[in-house]
């Protein structure tokens, strides 16, 4: 195996990346070469459906198994073998159907269909054997000594910021919204890399229209976000336990929760979310149900912690899981498109399993001596409600500056960064945050600004698409661009969601970004030589030091 698309890979040999038999993230080789292939299968299918959709003979239902496939790559989120072998299949059964109705669509306007090779002429082999020797030509590094590593490291920014848009499409998808404009772009994207590109202002180009595209997924996600539940609300979250039988749910999937807080109604559980569901309680159809108790633990890299800890069953919704203790290994659920091997998967809604375990365990036998909340839910539509008294309070120099402090939490030493960022920010600038990583200081006490709170938490890490559009507003009132605002973005990656959110950024010509824990192994010196000069892309220092240098130069 070799995989290099985490913030946590291995950085000790030669070429930073997991080349071992077991990566940082728990993944086995067999199941990193596995994803390879699927991958690999996926461009095949891209190729006949890029073709068919240009010819008005779009296969959608082709669009969704992409979506769904590439997710299940992502870090943290399957990590069963199994599952992958019978992607595959269904993946070559797929590029068939495509194929042949790209055929029909050519014939039917008086032309010859193309022969197309590459991941179009795949089969996979029969067993396992023969399918990891057809991986080991298609990773990440194929080809490596023959373009360079400043191709192999943007087709790698291409794809991983692929993944995360098809997995911020699949989630808005599930509730409802699509777009043929979306799929017609992910098919164009594995197509183009089908093609093994080695040209590197197209490579570049492409990773920015990739952003592009990703702020149309991310508004699609809101729509589908806020057309089913509700505008996000300022709300107070216990995090302190109730007393009752309990379910935790984690991971992004806010239909999931819906559907078991429904099938949950008047059984006497209380639900509670854990890591990146957290805003779930921000919203006014979630939040309306009295059983949705509060949230329990911290970021995803604590969850063994928090699962073991937890006196009731777990529901893994998407990323990221890692692997499951024996102290709750019999008692976690997987759905979507999350798997772990021996770990109950439960498909279609179908949550009678859950529940049954929710009823067997005892659950929280008395309430905390001390109720404790933080507060979530301002998204754009809270935050623009004031508007005005922002503007106010900028104008008036009470606010002097808006840090923007998020992104994905993680393990790894230097994250502490955020933390004493955050805090260590000045009483008169404000600190907003997305994703995870809020956990990192969002029980820190902020107060307010002339009644504005100094934290505003706007959600998950696809609430990207919030901040944009606050950001944009801000910089209309003030009649000046992004970057122009009393604004430093200072975001922590960890995985292929953030990739395509920076991406986003990139693609509205943000500036001066500053990006860690450490910077993505897949970025070439060459290639962040000209993220630097273009868009001023910087690694996170010393928390003062670059607070310091933010309002150094907003002053200049």
């Amino acid at each position: 195996m070799f995989c290099y698309q985490c913030e946590q890979t291995q950085r000790n040999g030669a070429t930073a990346g997991c080349a071992t038999a077991r990566g940082s993230c728990g993944k086995d080789a067999t199941t990193s070469d596995l994803q390879d292939l699927l991958i690999h299968a996926c461009k095949g299918i891209a190729q006949y459906a890029s073709r068919a959709r240009a010819l008005d003979a779009p296969d959608d239902e082709a669009a969704r198994f992409l979506l769904h496939a590439l997710f299940t790559t992502l870090t943290n989120v399957n990590f069963n073998a199994a599952r992958f072998v019978a992607l595959l299949q269904q993946a070559a059964q797929v590029r068939e159907r495509v194929k042949a109705g790209y055929e029909a669509a050519v014939r039917a306007q008086g032309g010859t269909p193309e022969t197309l090779g590459g991941p179009a002429a795949w089969q996979p082999a029969t067993d396992m054997d023969g399918l990891l020797r057809q991986a080991a030509a298609v990773g990440i590094r194929a080809g490596a000594e023959l373009v360079g590593e400043d191709v192999i490291g943007l087709r790698a920014l291409v794809l991983y910021g692929l993944k995360g848009i098809c997995a911020y499409a699949h989630h808005a998808q599930v509730l409802g919204q699509e777009s043929e404009g979306v799929y017609a772009g992910v098919e164009a994207a594995l197509d183009f890399l089908a093609g093994e590109p080695a040209d590197v202002p197209r490579l570049l180009q492409e990773s920015l229209a990739l952003g592009g595209l990703n702020l149309k997924v991310m508004e699609l996600l809101d729509a589908a976000n806020t057309g089913n539940f509700g505008a996000q609300q300022p709300t107070q979250v216990r995090v302190t336990p109730v007393k009752g039988k309990a379910i935790l749910v984690s991971g992004h999937d806010l239909g999931d929760l819906h559907a078991l807080l429904e099938q949950t109604k008047d059984l006497g559980i209380n639900v509670y979310t854990h890591g990146e569901m957290l805003p779930a309680h921000a919203y006014p159809k979630l939040k309306a149900w009295p059983h949705l108790a509060g949230n329990w633990g911290g970021a995803w890299q604590d969850q063994q912690l928090d699962f073991a800890n937890f006196p009731g069953p777990i529901l893994m919704t998407s990323n990221c899981i890692i692997e499951p203790l024996p102290a709750y290994r019999q008692r976690i659920f997987t759905t979507g498109p999350v798997g772990w091997p021996g770990v109950r998967h439960l498909a279609d809604h179908n949550f009678a399993q859950l529940i049954q375990a929710a009823q067997a365990l005892p659950g929280f036998r008395e309430d905390a001596p001390e109720a404790q909340t933080v507060t979530v839910g301002f998204g754009r539509h809270a935050v623009l409600g004031v508007a005005p008294q922002v503007i106010d309070a900028v104008r008036s120099g009470a606010i002097r500056h808006f840090f923007l402090v998020g992104g994905c939490d993680g393990a790894a030493p230097g994250r502490n960064y955020y933390t004493e960022f955050a805090t260590q920010a000045p009483q008169d600038t404000v600190v907003m945050t997305l994703g995870c990583n809020k956990y990192r200081f969002n029980r820190h006490e902020f107060g307010t600004i002339g009644g504005i709170p100094r934290l505003l938490d706007i959600g998950q890490c696809n609430d990207s698409y919030s901040a944009i559009r606050i950001a944009n507003a801000l910089a209309n009132e003030f009649d000046c661009n992004i970057n122009e605002l009393p604004l430093t973005l200072v975001v922590s990656w960890f995985e292929q969601k953030a990739a395509a959110v920076l991406l986003t950024l990139l693609a509205l010509n943000v500036r001066n970004i500053r990006l860690g824990p450490t910077l993505p192994a897949f970025l070439t010196p060459g290639v962040l030589d000209v993220l630097v000069k273009e868009f001023g892309i910087q690694p996170i220092t010393e928390a003062q030091a670059d607070i310091d240098a933010a309002l150094a130069r907003q002053a200049a």
